[in-house]
């Protein structure tokens, strides 16, 4: 039987070939002008204007409405892991939506399932862990909260520990462990409890933790929104044993930095330095931006039953998280990184350009690990450098005056890379003289 649709069409008629058109017909094509203007007036400014309007992607590149080429630097901040449109992820999220997009968390779906397994095994959780899926990082980092809250409920432990300069999300649990002010001003009051401990300091985690009171820490093991900045090397290592005496959780946000963005599955272990174990591992890990190659999907790890055990049956939920499309597109990322040795191309790739970065007239300091670099520069002139990028075809960001950060896809090649490092002193001298960027 035919349900009449709100214009009094039938489901079936609206299906037909010649009414459901392709998108890009249903919404014409427009100049970039057009698009901005049309942008001013429908959608809430949270974003500011928007650089460019991108209507298309192959790999490392985009193009936008007016047909102008740009390498892609940032991947999505750390998304785009396999740059866009690649063909089998593609292939998989259409298959999968052709069989089962959605189905609720009433039920479950083999991609679910083998997606949690495949998740347990690549972070070397022990027997007895599991995983909580949901949309996006912040999620994540809301149910890690929540875990934090019932342990420390359990244990009277009411502090919770971030550092400065962190950046977990921005609905309101996360965005109390953010510390960016200008972020959590205008919200206040956020949840109570957290508190945050300057960066990197370990008499002062000593400190916090001396009273026994403390149910977690929240950490990065590198701090992207600031500019790239890695957990010097034995403080996460320490933090381990140190949280581990005072019966505190440790809780590790890898949603910038897992699934192959520094080089390995997860950015923990070559934080912690010489020596790791799987032993060593947080109780909690939190997933997301790269985990679906630009499909919404995050996750939390928790390691050991009894963290597993904390959030039972009704105490959290999620009405998208963990759903057949997205589990399946998480599944075809990890299986392409591992199938296509990914990781060590990461590693290499990474380290070439960092160092072909240090070798650049007015960088400073270079960062990071793997594909996921931050540089800084003698002159502030980074929110320049990111129009004069652009200008010249190249989409970076600037988390700071001074600070360069580049996230790219995962299959950036040699010649891409070097492509950039050729253009960068040209970005640079235009981005000191305004109206002087060039073209690539």
């Amino acid at each position: 039987m035919n349900t009449p649709a709100s214009g009094g069409e039938s489901s079936a008629e609206l299906l037909r070939p010649e009414v459901s058109a392709p998108v890009h017909e249903l919404v014409h094509e427009s100049s970039s002008a057009q698009w901005l203007a049309r942008y001013q007036h429908s959608l809430m400014g949270v974003f500011g204007t928007p650089q460019r309007v991108l209507v298309r992607g192959a790999g490392a590149l985009v193009w936008d409405a007016d047909g102008k080429e740009y390498l892609d630097l940032l991947g999505g901040v750390a998304v785009n892991a396999l740059g866009h449109a690649h063909p089998f992820v593609t292939s998989v999220i259409t298959s999968q939506l052709a069989t089962l997009g959605h189905v609720s968390n009433f039920f479950t779906s083999p991609t679910q399932v083998a997606l949690a397994e495949k998740l347990l095994q690549i972070t070397q959780a022990p027997e007895g862990s599991t995983a909580f899926f949901t949309n996006s990082g912040t999620e994540a980092n809301e149910a890690a909260f929540k875990i934090a809250r019932v342990w420390g409920n359990q244990n009277a432990k009411p502090r919770i520990l971030a550092l400065e300069g962190a950046f977990h999300g921005r609905s309101m649990g996360a965005l109390a462990l953010t510390a960016k002010e200008a972020y959590r001003k205008p919200f206040e009051p956020l949840p109570p409890g957290v508190e945050h401990l300057p960066f990197g300091d370990l008499n002062a985690l000593r400190e916090a933790l001396a009273s026994q009171d403390v149910a977690a820490l929240f950490v990065e093991p590198i701090q992207g929104e600031v500019g790239v900045r890695p957990l010097p090397t034995g403080y996460l290592k320490a933090a381990r044993e140190l949280t581990r005496q005072a019966g505190a959780l440790l809780i590790v946000d890898e949603v910038q930095t897992g699934i192959g963005r520094t080089g390995q599955w997860l950015a923990t272990p070559e934080i912690y330095g010489s020596g790791f174990s799987p032993a060593e591992l947080p109780d909690v890990v939190t997933l997301a931006k790269g985990l679906g190659s630009g499909f919404p999907i995050g996750a939390l790890i928790a390691v050991g039953s009894n963290i597993s055990g904390l959030l039972g049956p009704g105490s959290h939920g999620t009405t998208f998280g963990g759903n057949p499309a997205a589990t399946a597109a998480a599944l075809a990322t990890l299986h392409t990184i591992e199938s296509t040795g990914l990781l060590g191309q990461v590693r290499t790739r990474g380290e070439a350009l960092r160092k072909a970065l240090a070798d650049v007239e007015h960088v400073t300091e270079v960062r990071g690990s793997g594909l996921l670099i931050g540089f800084d520069l003698d002159l502030p002139i980074a929110a320049a450098m990111v129009q004069a990028a652009l200008d010249a075809g190249f989409i970076i960001n600037s988390p700071g005056p001074q600070t360069i950060r580049l996230a790219p896809p995962l299959i950036l090649s040699q010649e891409q890379s070097d492509s950039f490092i050729t253009a960068l002193p040209k970005i640079i001298g235009a981005a000191q003289t305004p109206g002087e960027s060039g073209t690539k």
